[in-house]
């Protein structure tokens, strides 16, 4: 499995040029296989619309696809998970609604989260912010590398930081012990999402 975990924005596709299909496929194409659709703005119809067709690419790439927040969502389009935050549904809620074969991760934001946390049988944590970003907006805190590390030893689950990382800064990040990188931005953002997925990964298998 990629240690890399592509979050879609679809305003920071837009503005490179490309839609966030598009994103997805290159991003997949390149060796990714976690996407998370993230959509704010969108009404429910238009959102399970979005993610019928992303999960087309996903499956086509034996990828797994995760809806941001939305369980409604995950449940209509048979997502493989979803991702929920400290103000959205509550875990247990999203389990029962779920099931027990789909994936349900956790954003947290600091010790206290991560030990409510423990105590859940989530499959996986998103630990946020690790560096500033404008992407994540949500989030109580800045961590830095050394926050990451230390939460990153006081939980049983994986875990994925999410929040700035990029070519200059993910190998930092994946030396601390984290399971995953998480990136918005770094993929969504660029003239060719592939090539910056393949840069990605290598600096990850590098570090």
């Amino acid at each position: 499995m990629s240690k890399l975990y592509l979050v879609t924005d679809s305003l920071i596709c837009q503005q490179a040029g490309h839609n966030v299909e598009y994103v997805v496929e290159q991003a997949c194409k390149a060796g990714v296989n976690w996407v998370q659709l993230r959509e704010k703005d969108l009404s429910t119809e238009d959102f399970i619309a979005l993610a019928h067709k992303v999960l087309a690419i996903t499956r086509m790439y034996n990828a797994k696809l995760i809806i941001n927040d939305r369980v409604e969502v995950a449940v209509a389009v048979d997502a493989d998970g979803v991702h929920i935050g400290q103000e959205d549904m509550s875990y247990t809620q999203a389990r029962q609604l779920m099931g027990y074969t789909k994936i349900i991760g956790l954003s947290v934001n600091n010790l206290p989260e991560l030990t409510t946390a423990n105590a859940l049988d989530v499959d996986y944590v998103g630990i946020a912010s690790i560096f500033s970003t404008t992407t994540k907006l949500d989030t109580t805190s800045e961590l830095g590398v050394e926050g990451l590390r230390s939460l990153c030893t006081q939980t049983k689950h994986s875990t994925y930081a999410i929040g700035g990382i990029n070519q200059t800064n993910i190998q930092q990040v994946i030396q601390t012990g984290v399971t995953g990188v998480a990136v918005v931005s770094a993929i969504c953002g660029t003239a060719s999402p592939y090539d910056a997925t393949r840069t990605l990964i290598q600096l990850i298998e590098n570090a």
